[in-house]
């Protein structure tokens, strides 16, 4: 079986990759001449080149490719259409190629996010796979414009489309902050009120995307691929106090109106950057919100996923790994 992988480079799709490796999938990734290949070094993949605004250049790809999981997109932009380029256009710009070869695909999956679907109500109702979406930001816009443009695909292509929510784990820039500051002995918390998220490792969450694109039983449906805990910030500080032996930790509370102000000015800062801010004003709204929970209870009956990861031991293999490889 051949695997065509989009966003091998990054931290998520290079943990896809080494998953479908380890069940003894052939995996070829599709990279730009620019790509950082840090974390493809010494595995047996394959690399080709392809643009992803060049339909014919990801048409080359797809020789003898069965399924195609496309992972790769973009998290920060200038501007909407940054974000529209990067996740929609591309996205039907690899999916009219897969047409234009007329090849006979297993499966297309495409990692979305629950970003896409917004914040859930409170604690005992978290956002159901099907219900009705409400984006609050312009990546969660993207990603849900992306998903409804594949529904007119879903007749003649058989696609899946797997739902992260925040995730952690070994090679993660994201989350590495929060690591670093508690390895220095700070834990930050965004307002004063209690916040449950719904968080999955990326050794959960590479597994998941793989067998929900393996089985015959998720043609055509939608899933979230997260923790069966919804966890507080509290909670999850301690268990990196722990991880990294720490007896005391200082607890900064931000209030809202200063973590949503922060997000403007770095929003207007980044106006005169190069590289657009990966925070700004609506990540701000974003981040002060109680409650981003999922439901995983489709993906449970229909492939049989399960978290083997605890936040425990997650968040340990996580901090010992930045420890061994020097980034603190």
């Amino acid at each position: 079986m051949l695997v065509l992988l989009t966003g091998a480079t990054g931290f998520i799709g290079s943990h896809i990759a080494d998953d479908l490796l380890s069940k003894g999938i052939n995996v070829r990734c599709i990279i730009r001449k620019s790509s950082d290949l840090t974390w493809l070094k010494g595995k047996k993949v394959e690399l080709v080149e392809a643009d992803f605004n060049d339909v014919t250049s990801l048409e080359a790809t797809l020789d003898g490719v069965d399924s195609v999981i496309h992972c790769a997109g973009v998290i920060a932009a200038k501007n909407y259409e940054g974000f529209i380029k990067g996740n929609k256009t591309a996205t039907l710009n690899l999916i009219q190629a897969v047409l234009n070869k007329k090849i006979d695909l297993k499966r297309f999956l495409y990692v979305s996010s629950l970003m896409a679907f917004g914040p859930s109500k409170d604690l005992q109702h978290p956002v159901l796979p099907y219900q009705k979406m409400n984006p609050l930001s312009a990546y969660g816009r993207s990603k849900q414009e992306t998903e409804s443009a594949l529904e007119e695909y879903k007749k003649i292509i058989p696609i899946t489309i797997v739902r992260p929510p925040a995730v952690y784990g070994p090679r993660d820039k994201a989350t590495f902050s929060i690591f670093k500051s508690v390895y220095y002995g700070i834990g930050t918390l965004i307002g004063f009120n209690e916040k449950y998220v719904s968080l999955v490792s990326s050794m959960d969450l590479s597994r998941g995307i793989n067998e929900a694109c393996l089985s015959e039983n998720t043609i055509g449906k939608s899933y979230f691929i997260s923790s069966d805990e919804f966890y507080t910030w509290p909670q999850i500080m301690a268990e990196m106090k722990k991880a990294f032996n720490k007896k005391h930790l200082l607890t900064l509370k931000l209030p809202h109106s200063l973590v949503i102000g922060l997000g403007g000015v770095s929003e207007f800062v980044g106006k005169f950057s190069k590289n657009p801010p990966v925070f700004d004003y609506e990540k701000g709204i974003v981040f002060t919100q109680d409650y981003w929970t999922c439901s995983i209870e489709n993906a449970k009956e229909d492939f049989g996923y399960e978290q083997k990861f605890s936040l425990s031991d997650g968040i340990k293999i996580t901090a010992d790994w930045y420890k061994e490889n020097k980034w603190l």
